[in-house]
């Protein structure tokens, strides 16, 4: 299976101040990979974005990398 947590803590990482709280996970749900992603509270923000557009394009291109492998990939932010 592919790593899709390492690509999405790749994106996060540099969007955020606090690169250091960043923790991303990766588990099998019903099928589908479920990528979690916890940041510092200071940096939801950033990583939602205005609207959130920015998380929208994580989205994107975590689905993108998804499409060879046949995967459903859903990436969510923890509070």
């Amino acid at each position: 299976m592919v790593d899709y947590a390492d690509l999405v803590k790749t994106i996060v990482t540099r969007l955020v101040t606090k690169p250091e709280d960043v923790e991303v996970k990766q588990e099998v749900v019903d099928g589908k990979v479920k990528v979690s992603i916890k940041v510092n509270p200071e940096d939801m923000g950033r990583v939602i974005g205005k609207a959130g557009a920015t998380i929208k394009s994580i989205r994107v291109i975590a689905k993108a990398a998804a499409i060879k492998s046949k995967d459903k990939v859903d990436v969510v932010v923890e509070e």
